[in-house]
Parts: C-alpha cells; structure tokens; sequence
C-alpha cells in the first residue's frame, strides 16, 4: 500500500474560496495538483497546506475531482485563524494573523486533509488538536513570555495532531497526522521554536505512554515538522529524537531534484531535502516526513517533485512509502 504525504499549497484569501475553485475547475495549480497525485497513485493521502472547512465539504469536493478511488476523507479544521483575544506578539496591535492561536486568517486555512481508498473508522478517531501547550509532558512553554491568562489558554497545537484508524484489510493502522508550527518568526524567547518543537515531541510522549492514550496497532506518522535534522532554525534534536526513535523506520526517501538544488551552506544531504526554499535562507531542508512504525515492512519510498511548467506552484516534494505487513 503506498502512502503519501504533500504540503500542497492550495490556500486561498478567504473561507469557501477553494471550495468555489475546486467545484469551477480552472484554476491551474488545483489541476496541476491532481495530475501530480494522480502520477504518484498513493492509497493514502494527507495533504497539508488546503483550506478546510467544519464540515469536510472542501475535501470531499477535492477527492471527488481527483477521480482516483478516494472514497473515504476527513478533515477538520485546527487552530489556524482562532483570534486568541490577545496580542500576542506584543506589537500594540490585537486581531492580526499572529494574534492568532495559530497563524493565519481564518479558522481551516492551510489546514490538513485526508483522502483514502480505504475505510476510515471515523467513530475511532483521536486528536490532540485542544490539548494546551502547558500541559503537553515536558512543554518548554515560555511562562516568563505569555501572561497568566494566555498560558491558561494557549493551545499546542497549530494545524492538528490526529489518530486515524484505517481499515487495511482485516489490519487497523493508526495514521498519526500532524503539521507543526514553523520555528521562525518570533523573538529571543523563542516561542516560536519551542512549540514547534513540542508539536514533534508529542507523537514521541504518545509513544512513549506519556499521554492519555497511547499505540495499540501498526502505525504511519505523517505531516510536515517544519524542521530540519540538521540545517535551518529550529531545536533539531526534537525531530532527531523521533527518527531515531525504537518504534519507527525512517525510510530516508530521496530524490535527484534536490541535488540539482542544493545549498552549499547546508550539511545535510540535499537528496533528501522536501521544500524547496529561497537560497542561502532557509534554503532547501527535509521538513516533510512519512515515518512506518518498526512492525511494518518498507517497500520502498521516494520523494516525487512537481517537474516541468507547473513546477513554480509548489515549494514541496509529495513524499511516499508503499509499506507492507511483516511477513
């Protein structure tokens, strides 16, 4: 089974409008985005970076224009948009995007999708997207920085962190899906890097037991960490932690493109590199990831680029693993 994993970038200034795009069917990067789907041919697929809406209606409408067999979606909206009532980085100024619980918007922009050709238990679905920030297992929550009131509030996560049960024939397996906050954009109290930090640290709590709830079956983690394991901002033993972690593969997918990319200030292996990001800063890093729990066997994977004319639409490489059960 191939499982797949794109920050697409379909965003749009306002709720409904990529709905209203997706149901019209001339916009050119929605029409690009199937065919490169399309190409991959994953069972599974998450998406990052797509409007959303409460009621699924934006992913449901996207499935059903891929034409592809994904008969089964789901899809919530996170914490991006939700004025805090705050200013929270302390600029005078209260309502902005980064007043935000997460930025952004509006509630659902840039939010995360899924779509499969195989059930999804939806009445077993987990998230962790209203667990706050002080309360995750060993936050580095900058008390010294957010007052009383907004520590009492704060949530951990941006986008979401969700369990979803598949139903991969008489199998269950937990897709653990997630999109971190990026770890730039703030100040010397590094609020920023600290939650994205903790957003990766907490599939690790919840392997570990940590958390309420914990594995019980085979499981993929999937999303966007925004964080690289070597190069770029950010506190990289966090994402360093997960890969090396006893419970998971890291398939280490790769592509030609980010060679021909690459940063020469970078150490890290430009192969491997998902988002292809102005040069010297960030640069291009391996911020996106699809991760097998250690019972499942790995295939193979790789990382599949937008080449061609289309290429400019998107910032990121589709990474996929086709994944089987231990024999």
């Amino acid at each position: 089974m191939r499982i797949a994993f794109w920050d697409v970038g379909l965003t749009r200034n306002g709720p409904g409008l990529l709905l209203k795009e997706i149901i019209e069917k001339d916009a050119d990067d929605i029409a690009a985005a199937r065919d490169h789907i399309l190409y991959v041919a994953p069972d599974i697929l998450l998406i990052a970076g797509f409007d959303t809406d409460f009621d699924g209606y934006t992913a449901k409408a996207f499935a059903d224009f891929l034409d592809a067999g994904f008969t089964y979606t789901f899809s919530t909206v996170g914490n991006v948009g939700i004025p805090s009532g705050f200013d929270l980085d302390r600029d005078g100024r209260f309502g902005e995007q980064e007043d935000a619980w997460a930025y952004g918007d509006f509630r659902g922009q840039g939010g995360l999708a899924l779509l499969s050709k195989m059930p999804i238990m939806t009445d077993d679905v987990q998230t962790f997207t209203d667990l706050l920030w002080a309360d995750a297992p060993q936050s580095r929550f900058p008390y010294d920085y957010f007052t009383p009131d907004e520590s009492r509030l704060h949530p951990l996560s941006s986008n979401g962190h969700w369990v979803v049960p598949i139903r991969w024939g008489d199998t269950r397996l937990d897709l653990l899906a997630f999109k971190a906050a990026t770890p730039v954009f703030d100040g010397p109290e590094d609020r920023n890097g600290r939650r994205n930090a903790d957003e990766i640290a907490l599939w690790r709590h919840y392997l570990d037991g940590k958390l309420s709830v914990g594995p019980s079956s085979p499981f993929v983690i999937m999303g966007n960490a925004n964080l690289d394991p070597v190069d770029g901002e950010g506190l990289h033993g966090e994402i360093i932690a997960l890969l090396n972690h006893k419970d998971i593969q890291d398939p280490l997918p790769a592509s030609d493109h980010g060679a021909r990319m690459s940063n020469p200030l970078h150490h890290g292996d430009p192969r491997r590199d998902t988002a292809d990001w102005r040069d010297p800063n960030p640069g291009n890093l391996r911020v996106d990831y699809v991760l097998p729990s250690a019972d499942l066997s790995i295939v193979q994977s790789a990382l599949a680029w937008v080449e061609g004319d289309h290429s400019a639409l998107f910032s990121h490489a589709m990474v996929w693993v086709d994944i089987a059960p231990l024999p």
